[in-house]
């Protein structure tokens, strides 16, 4: 019979090599967003607990939060939110369904904080959406 000497591989070997790496296009997807509405929602925190003057709530808002106390939950859920999201690029299985509940809880939270930063916020539970979408859609690790 024929020997494979010349390297190549057959297409089930090249498809079972991409998939093996440290994760799939979706969790790399995953966790640029994770990385990058962590430190937004961080930045976000910081100018609240800075400087109430930043934003302008808007009036009779059903949802009325006192914006520093805002700022600090957007400090500690941005620094959580980033360090998931960075533990998605090391191939942490733990980081995927943290990620999950972690997306659900800010998409949450940027829908409280409308009042302060609308268009931001809308943005941002976008991304949220997205981030859940990814972690959902990408392969398992016994799928590989």
């Amino acid at each position: 019979m024929t020997s494979h000497a010349s390297g190549a591989r057959s297409g089930a070997a090249v498809r079972r090599s991409a998939r093996s790496g440290s994760g799939s296009g979706w969790l790399v997807f995953a966790g640029v967003l994770m990385v990058f509405g962590g430190l937004m929602t961080l930045f976000a925190g910081i100018a609240a607990i800075a400087d109430d003057d930043v934003f302008v709530a808007t009036r009779n808002y059903v949802f009325e939060f006192d914006l520093t106390g805002w700022g600090w939950i957007h400090l500690i859920m941005g620094v959580v939110i980033t360090l998931a999201g960075a533990a998605l690029f090391k191939g942490a299985t733990w980081a995927r369904v943290v990620g999950v509940a972690l997306a659900c809880l800010a998409m949450l939270a940027n829908f409280l904080w409308i009042p302060y930063a609308p268009f931001w916020a809308i943005v941002l539970i976008a991304i949220n959406g997205f981030v859940i979408w990814a972690l959902c859609t990408a392969p398992s690790p016994s799928g590989r």
